[in-house]
Formats: C-alpha cells, sequence, structure tokens
C-alpha cells in the first residue's frame, strides 16, 4: 500500500509538471471574420487565444494569431455572439457571423411580486442596492418593479438601468452590464455610467470597445477621479491586448496625477502595474525600479494596501528565482495582515495567509530546503482547514506528500497523500454544487430574459397612446386660447406695472447683497495669503533649526492644516467642528516651533454641541496667531494660551483665546521699526468680516478684546457665535 501511494505521488508530480505541453506544436492561425448577410469583412473584432496570444482582425476583416494544436480560439464583438473554436490545424479559418439584432437594445429583467412595498421608485432602488450581492433574483426584482412604473422619468430610467448594470457586473454578467449601461445611457448621458460601460467592455473582453471608449472620455472635461480612473483602465485595456507600451505611457500618466495630489495608494498600485509591464517587455531594471517605488509607497499605507504590495514585488522575485527576497517580502506581508480584519480578505483573494505560507514553503521548496518549507506547508494547510479554503488545503497536502517522498519520509508522504486524495474527492464534490448553483442561476437568468421584449414593447405602446391623448387634448385647448389671450393680456400689463416697482427695489437689495459678496470675497483672498504667509514664514524658521526628519515631519502636518484652509476658504460659514480641528492642528504646529515660549490647553464643554453651531471658516487662527506671536514669543518666562469652548444657552457659543503675555500695549512698544511699517490686515480684516456677515446674517458673531491683568498684560478674546 505504501509503495502504491509513493508511486501515485511521483507520477503526480510527474504529469502536473508536463500538463502545460499537453497541446500539440506551435502554428501560425491565419483567418477572417464576415458578416453572413452582407458579406463583407468586419474590422476591430478581438481575437485571443485562450491563456495565450491577442490581437484584431484589420480593415479587410483579416487576422493572424500564434496558437498550439488544441488551443481554443475566441472571436469577441459586441455585434454578434462570441464565438469558439478549437485549433485542429494551421489551415485557413473562415468565420461568418450572425450580426445582432439592433433595434433592442435596452435589457429589462421580469418584475417579481415584492410584498409589503409601496409603488415607490425610490423605495425600490434602494431596496435592489441593499440586497443585490446577497440574492440576485429580489435584487433585480426590485429594479424591474422601479422600471414598470408609469410615471418615471427620463433620470430615474437611468437610475434604475444603472443599478441593473451594476447588479449584472457583480455577478459577472458582463454582456448585459454592457446593455443595461447603454440603455442607461441612452435615457440620460453620464460620464460616471460611460466609465463603466468601458470597464464593462474590459471585463467582457471587449478591448477594442473599451480602448475606444476610454480614449473618447479622455477627451471630455472629466473630473479628478474620473480622470485617473479612465487612464488607469486605457492603460489595463492595452496591457490585456499585449501593447504593454502604451500601457506604461498610461499609468505613467495616472501615477504622476495621483503622485501630485499624494494619493498614496492609487500611486502604489499604479506603480506595481507599470513594473509589470515593464516585466513583460523584459525591461527587468524598469520594472524593479517601479517596484522598489511600490514598496517605498507602501510603507505609507494601512497595512493591506502594504502587504498587498509586497505581495506583488513578491510574485515578481518568485518569478525572476530571487527566492530568498520573495519569502523575506512574504513573511513581512504576513505581518501587515495581523492587523487587517480577516473578514476582509476573502479566500479568492491572493493575500490570505494559507496562500503566502504555501507560496514561502514553495520558495524554500524550490531551493531544496525541505526542512524549512515543511513548517510553512503545514501551517498553509492548517491556515486553509481554519478558513476553509479547500484549494489551498489540497495543494499544501499534495506538495507536502511530495517533500517527505524526497526526504524519504515514506510514512509520512502516504499520510499526506491520503489526505490530498481525499481533499480532490471533496473539493470535486464542491465544484459539482458550484456547476449547479451557476446552471440554475443561468436557468434563472433565461427565464427573467424571456420577458424583455414584451415589457419594453408595452411600456413603448403606451407612451404611444398617452402622446395621441395629449395632442387631442392640445387641440381642445386651443379653441380656448384665443379668448384667454385678451384677458391674459391686460392681466398682464397690470402685472408687469407691479412687477416693474417690485424688481426696482429688489434690484436695490440686489446689488447690496452682490457688494457685500464682493467684499467678503475680496476679503478671504487677503486672508489666505496672509496666513499662508506667516505659515511659510515658521516653517522657514523651524528648518533653519531643525534636523531634517523633523522638519519633514512639520512639513507634513502642515500640508494636513494648508488642505483643510484651502477647503474652507470658499465658505461663508462652516461647522464649529472643523473650526475646533484647524484650531488644534494650527495650535500643536505653533507649540511645536515654540515649545520653550509657551504651552497651551483647548477645551471644549461637554455640553456645546458643537454640531450645531456654525463659524466663518479662519475667524480663531489670527487671535491664536496674535497671542503667540505678539503676546507669549516677548514674555522673558514661559507663558500659557489657554482655548475654551462652551455654551452660554441653546442658542449661544462662547469662545474665549486667553493668554499671559505682556499685552496688547507693550507688544506694540516692542516692535521695531521695521515692524511697525509693515502694517498687518490680519485683524482689520477679520472685523470688516465681522460687520459684513453681521450685517447679512443678522448678528450672529460678536468678538470682545480686554486685558487679563490690571497692569495691562493678558489678553483675553472673547467670541460669541449663535445660531442661524
Amino acid at each position: 500500500m505504501l509503495m502504491t501511494l509513493l508511486t501515485c505521488v511521483h507520477s503526480f508530480s510527474q504529469n502536473s509538471k508536463s500538463f502545460s505541453n499537453d497541446k500539440g506544436p506551435e502554428v501560425t492561425v491565419r483567418g477572417s471574420v464576415i458578416d453572413m448577410e452582407t458579406s463583407k469583412p468586419i474590422p476591430r473584432v478581438n481575437i485571443e487565444i485562450t491563456g495565450g496570444d491577442y490581437t484584431t482582425t484589420a480593415v479587410d476583416g483579416e487576422f493572424r494569431i500564434r496558437a498550439r494544436i488544441g488551443d481554443e480560439l475566441v472571436i469577441r464583438s459586441t455585434d454578434f455572439e462570441t464565438q469558439y473554436l478549437i485549433i485542429k490545424d494551421n489551415q485557413r479559418i473562415r468565420v461568418e457571423v450572425q450580426p445582432l439584432p439592433t433595434d433592442d437594445d435596452e435589457v429589462l429583467l421580469e418584475s417579481e411580486a415584492v410584498e409589503d412595498l409601496q409603488q415607490n421608485f425610490t423605495e425600490y432602488v434602494q431596496e435592489a442596492k441593499t440586497i443585490y450581492k446577497e440574492d440576485f433574483s429580489k435584487g433585480v426584482g426590485y429594479i424591474a418593479s422601479a422600471l414598470e412604473i408609469k410615471t418615471i422619468s427620463e433620470f430615474e430610467r437611468a437610475l434604475a438601468y444603472d443599478v441593473l448594470a451594476d447588479i449584472n457586473t457583480h455577478w459577472k454578467q458582463h454582456d448585459l452590464a454592457i446593455a443595461n449601461y447603454k440603455s442607461s445611457l441612452k435615457s440620460k448621458y453620464s460620464i460616471d455610467v460611460d466609465i463603466k460601460l468601458a470597464k464593462a467592455y474590459f471585463n467582457n473582453k471587449n478591448y477594442q470597445e473599451s480602448i475606444g471608449l476610454y480614449q473618447e472620455l479622455l477627451q471630455k472635461s472629466l473630473s479628478f477621479d474620473q480622470n485617473l480612473e479612465a487612464l488607469e483602465g486605457l492603460g489595463d485595456a492595452y496591457k490585456m491586448t499585449k501593447d504593454f507600451e502604451k500601457s506604461i505611457t498610461q499609468y505613467q500618466k495616472a501615477e504622476r496625477i495621483a503622485t501630485d495630489a499624494s494619493i498614496v495608494s492609487i500611486a502604489t498600485r499604479l506603480n506595481t502595474k507599470i513594473a509589470e509591464s515593464y516585466d513583460r517587455v523584459g525591461n527587468s531594471q524598469e520594472a524593479v525600479n517601479s517596484y522598489n517605488k511600490a514598496l517605498d509607497l507602501s510603507n505609507q499605507e494601512s497595512s493591506e494596501s502594504a502587504a498587498r504590495s509586497k505581495v506583488n514585488v513578491a510574485d515578481y522575485y518568485n518569478r525572476t528565482q530571487q527566492f530568498d527576497e520573495e519569502i523575506k517580502l512574504r513573511k513581512e506581508a504576513i505581518k501587515e495582515l495581523d492587523n487587517v480584519m480577516a473578514d476582509s480578505i476573502t479566500n479568492d483573494d491572493v493575500l490570505t495567509s494559507q496562500k503566502q505560507n504555501y507560496k514561502i514553503a514553495n520558495a524554500y521548496a524550490n531551493q531544496r530546503k525541505f526542512e524549512e518549507a515543511i513548517p510553512f506547508f503545514e501551517k498553509s494547510i492548517n491556515e486553509a482547514v481554519v478558513k476553509n479554503d479547500l484549494v489551498v488545503e489540497k495543494d499544501a497536502a499534495r506538495r507536502l506528500s511530495e517533500l517527505y517522498r524526497d526526504k524519504e519520509d515514506f510514512d509520512k508522504a502516504a499520510e499526506s497523500y491520503e489526505r490530498y486524495i481525499s481533499l480532490v474527492e471533496e473539493d470535486y464534490q464542491k465544484k459539482e454544487q458550484e456547476v449547479y448553483k451557476a446552471t440554475r442561476l443561468a436557468k434563472e437568468i433565461a427565464e427573467k430574459q424571456a420577458r424583455i421584449r414584451s415589457l419594453e414593447k408595452d411600456r413603448e405602446l403606451n407612451e404611444g397612446r398617452y402622446n395621441l391623448a395629449f395632442k387631442e387634448q392640445e387641440l381642445r385647448d386651443a379653441n380656448n386660447r384665443t379668448q384667454q389671450l385678451i384677458i391674459g393680456s391686460l392681466i398682464v400689463v397690470a402685472i408687469s406695472l407691479l412687477i416693474t416697482a417690485f424688481a426696482m427695489y429688489r434690484s436695490s437689495k440686489k446689488q447690496k447683497y452682490a457688494n457685500n459678496l464682493l467684499a467678503l470675497k475680496g476679503l478671504r483672498s487677503q486672508m489666505n495669503p496672509h496666513f499662508i504667509f506667516n505659515a511659510l514664514n515658521s516653517v522657514n524658521s523651524f528648518i533653519a533649526i531643525n534636523d531634517e526628519r523633523t522638519a519633514n515631519k512639520y512639513l507634513s502636518d502642515f500640508s494636513i492644516l494648508m488642505r483643510s484652509v484651502l477647503e474652507n476658504s470658499e465658505e461663508d460659514f462652516i461647522p464649529l467642528s472643523r473650526e475646533i480641528e484647524l484650531i488644534k492642528k494650527y495650535t500643536m504646529l505653533e507649540h511645536f516651533r515654540f515649545k520653550d515660549k509657551f504651552d497651551y490647553t483647548l477645551t471644549v464643554d461637554e455640553n456645546l454641541i458643537i454640531d450645531e453651531f456654525q463659524i466663518p471658516p479662519m475667524l480663531l487662527q489670527p487671535y491664536v496667531e496674535n497671542a503667540v506671536w505678539h503676546g507669549m514669543r516677548y514674555k522673558e518666562e514661559k507663558g500659557l494660551l489657554h482655548i475654551n469652548f462652551s455654551q452660554k444657552d441653546k442658542d449661544t457659543a462662547v469662545i474665549t483665546v486667553t493668554d499671559d503675555g505682556v499685552g496688547r500695549e507693550r507688544s506694540k512698544a516692542m516692535k521695531t521699526d521695521n515692524q511697525r511699517k509693515q502694517k498687518s490686515k490680519g485683524m482689520g480684516n477679520i472685523k470688516k468680516r465681522i460687520a459684513i456677515l453681521n450685517e447679512m446674517y443678522s448678528d450672529r458673531v460678536d468678538v470682545v478684546i480686554t486685558d487679563v491683568f490690571d497692569n495691562g498684560e493678558g489678553t483675553k478674546v472673547t467670541l460669541t457665535l449663535k445660531k442661524d
């Protein structure tokens, strides 16, 4: 029995190694794709060998591709049903295809009975979004019910088809997703939906259609996120057509944009894709450079993103047989995964710890380091059992059996092989169940598709009847319009006089309001450079006296503060909570520079409901800045700054900024002649802003500045804030 098992192990090992060579010799396949109805050639058809080369038909419908005898040839286009052929020899192939109907682009699935839900479009769509990932039928049923409502607008119809296409995409029905995204665009155009359509083409392996649509999108006015998504999607499509140089160009454009915007996760992913493309064209040096850049960026990311980057680079080291480097990175990736929620990574993901331990073991085995490999195979098996990952458990058991055989530990080899055999049977049964489920789902989809045409025809017929009734009503109304026109003209004259008087009054009021808005905008435009100039002076001084690492940290915190300031700069009022966060960051940075000059406290009364109050942005920062720069900076001993947020009553919040500095009068006296010549605009702008805002919003802000001590030292700013 033992020898039989060992023979099977050896036989299986040999078969697994030679499996990829079972097909016949390599040949060049030539052929053409012809429209059956017109006998005309069809250009730009996707031609692919499953797992192999890719090409497209030329303008004359001709193609040529390398393949092996026994390979599967796939001919794919959105204009006809996908064709599959097995390569038997190198004879010329002529593929005649029947074009798909062009008068039924929209795809509508059968409505199912949905109990306890009113015929409300928004509720149907929301229910579909909530449930479709768990239950395909219910999700589609809700969308179908939404589409059957006769009163929905074109915008709502577009939204319903968009969600329906999202459902198709989730369940990998990419051909249906394409049709439904087109239906959504037909009702109302959206760039976001157009990008989804390009991605659906890609998922359905219609690479030429995907490339063409991405190129069109990049000629339009896209948002920041849309531009990034289109560039990366175009790079992915070029990569699948093996046009790696073009894919690198698109990835690099997107990577520069992501890097400039400090979006580390996207920049990391793009550098990995750039490296993969360089690797495919044989440019090892550039591949290594890009992989290293991805690794450097990953250290700034969350644990999962960092682990994923390390795994990608480890895969490269595996392909180049740099096993020690591969093992090191995979071990680091596993450590990163310790901080990741287990439920967030499924068994299908390459990032699972059982797969990484399995690959570490394989790397040791490739180096003939059996003693190091065996514990990792065993650990991989144990983790796979816990996570119910039958595929990894099966493969690890087989490889463990081979290692024990090579070590001549035949008892353990037999034990592992017996486990492998049982897992193969279990895996086979599991796949049978999956095939059964897939068959049922396909049948369910086919049943729903059977009613598509009739439901859509009913809608078109009802719309036609409605249009006819509408025209008849228009004819009846025309007879009454003449009489109503005379009466209406008299009324219009009277109303015109009233409107003219009202317009003159309103114009005067609007002009005053516009002047106020202009003044506010001008003051804000002065406040931002004023703040940035002072802050940059702080940064410059800090860099001059500190080491590089500390300066970099300070600059990083400063950039976060600047982003918050710029985001708030265009608004008249922002939530008090956002102003508190900004003041925390700013005070922390000032204290970071002047640790020896002052300490500070920032307190928020627990009874203060900060989300109920609004405050003009950048209102508190100049007062805090004055306290530090003109109050405590001139003190010989260490000063204290206290910022307090409290609630006076349900409609009033009180904010105080108190320092024990030298005081306002002494601060003025201590200024140099040069400082006296430079007129600070910060406090003046604040006063003007408060005056204008109080005029526009009914006295919501009040500021009082007093001395803390009788001798004129210390300054207290009391800001009263009322709800709108």
